[in-house]
């Protein structure tokens, strides 16, 4: 997955990251907190700080620890939350991190790690649960159809 867009959502007026699939016209929606937003819009704008933000620190310390990213992968949404983790090696030992979708998406931008998405949780995204109806998904589709390139601003990919 790339970023496709962060952007606004004009309903809730919070931070939506649109994740994109390169080879196919799948999207990921993904609302997050201003700090979160803040923290991926620096690295998308390349703006160097003058001292470390937390994914910098995080980044600094396993460049110091000889810790590489291999990739980051969304692996579950469950009551509209999305989760995450991240797989990571040093020399040949293999962790994998549990982590907020944000932050992992802020920390593979920083070090330039793959973003990957479970199909399954592609296709949950876009099955209302049991009772839920179909309010969110008809915000959703509608928040989709109304954006504009301008309503990117210069976060747009």
């Amino acid at each position: 997955m790339k970023i496709g867009a962060l952007a606004v959502d004009p309903v809730s007026k919070m931070p939506v990251l649109i994740l994109k699939d390169a080879q196919s016209d799948q999207i990921l929606p993904i609302w997050i907190g201003l700090y979160e937003a803040n923290a991926i819009a620096i690295t998308l704008e390349g703006i160097v700080t003058p001292r470390p933000m937390t994914h910098d620190l995080l980044k600094n310390f396993l460049d110091q620890t000889n810790i590489k990213i291999d990739k980051i992968v969304i692996n579950d949404v469950r009551d509209n939350t999305y989760y995450a983790v991240i797989y990571c090696h040093q020399h040949d030992l293999s962790y994998l991190i549990d982590s907020r979708p944000s932050d992992a998406i802020a920390l593979a931008l920083r070090t330039n790690s793959p973003i990957y998405v479970e199909e399954e949780v592609i296709k949950l995204s876009r099955t209302p649960e049991p009772g839920q109806g179909t309010e969110e998904s008809e915000r959703l589709k509608r928040l989709l159809e109304s954006l504009k390139p301008e309503d990117f601003g210069k976060y747009k990919m």
